[in-house]
Order: structure tokens, then C-alpha cells, then sequence
């Protein structure tokens, strides 16, 4: 019985031990978050057709009052249709990067006649070949389920969900701008 419970509160301590190791992921996370670059790269994207953008920390609007319309859960839940009312917005713009746990993420979108008719990953997490590899299946997907949803209603990627959450967030951005 004594045995039992000592492999017990081993197997606890030591899996408390995993969790609280820091990784070499975690560690360059909060460098770059330390870092001016980071600072720089998360205070908004461009657009060559819209308003700037907001800080997307607070998911509001260029004004810095929330904005009820965005996803501020990263999920696809209560995304904005931003070709619903819109016609003849013409442009690219391109969201805010968002710092996720493995990098940041900033997407741009091309609109044509009121329709998105493109959208690309222009920064994405590459810092090692497991994010290369997820981003290389991942990204595609969600490229091509913006332009048929023509939202950022779309559907995460499983096995990619840190990179999906940033990726819809700055689409809500840059959708913001297209149709704000």
C-alpha cells in the first residue's frame, strides 16, 4: 500500500515538473514579447485601401472602444460577414499581427467589387520544422475557407488551433477595414 501511494505522489510530481519546465518555445515567446520587434510587429498591420488598424489586443475599434462585432475568443463563433452590405469596396488590407504562443500571425486579404477574392498568410509561426509543418497543411485551408465563407466565420484547423485563433483574429481586422 505504501508503494502504491509513494508511485502516486511521484507520478503527480513529476508531471507537475513537466508542465512547469520551460521550453525553448516558451522562452523565445517571452523574449519576442520583450523584444521592440514584437512590439512593433503586434501594434497593427497596413492597408493599402482602408483605415489603420487597431491594437489587437484589445479587439476594438481605431477609435479604442471595444468593438461588439469582434471575436475577441479567437474562436469562428460571432465573426463578422464583411461582405454582408458592402458593394464595390475594392482593395488589399492587411490585419493586425496577432502574437500567438508560437508566433505571430497577420493576414492580408484582397477584396474586389465587395468580395474577397484572396487572402494569404503573410506572417505565420516558421521558427522550427514542426510549426513549418503544421503551417505548410494549415494555412491553405484557411485561405481557402475565407474566400468561400467570405467571412472570418470559418473553421479552425485541427492540429492548428493556436495558429487558426491568430489567424482569425487578424482577418477580423482586416475585414474590419475593408468594410468599416
Amino acid at each position: 500500500m505504501r508503494r502504491l501511494v509513494a508511485l502516486a505522489v511521484g507520478t503527480v510530481a513529476g508531471l507537475v515538473a513537466l508542465v512547469a519546465y520551460p521550453t525553448s518555445r516558451n522562452a523565445s515567446v517571452d523574449a519576442a514579447a520583450d523584444s521592440p520587434a514584437a512590439a512593433q510587429a503586434s501594434g497593427g498591420g497596413s492597408s493599402t485601401g482602408g483605415a489603420s488598424s487597431a491594437d489587437d489586443s484589445d479587439a476594438g475599434t481605431s477609435d479604442g472602444t471595444p468593438d461588439p462585432s469582434a471575436d475577441t475568443a479567437g474562436g469562428s463563433s460571432g465573426a463578422t460577414d464583411g461582405a454582408r452590405g458592402s458593394t464595390g469596396v475594392s482593395g488589399t488590407f492587411t490585419g493586425a499581427a496577432v502574437q500567438t504562443r508560437w508566433g505571430p500571425v497577420q493576414v492580408r486579404i484582397v477584396v474586389q467589387d465587395g468580395r474577397i477574392t484572396s487572402a494569404d498568410a503573410v506572417v505565420h509561426p516558421d521558427a522550427n520544422g514542426r510549426d513549418r509543418q503544421i503551417n505548410a497543411y494549415a494555412i491553405p485551408q484557411l485561405d481557402q475557407e475565407v474566400v468561400s465563407a467570405q467571412s472570418a466565420g470559418i473553421d479552425l484547423v485541427s492540429g492548428a488551433t493556436v495558429t487558426s485563433d491568430g489567424y482569425v483574429q487578424s482577418l477580423q481586422d482586416a475585414i474590419d477595414q475593408a468594410f468599416s
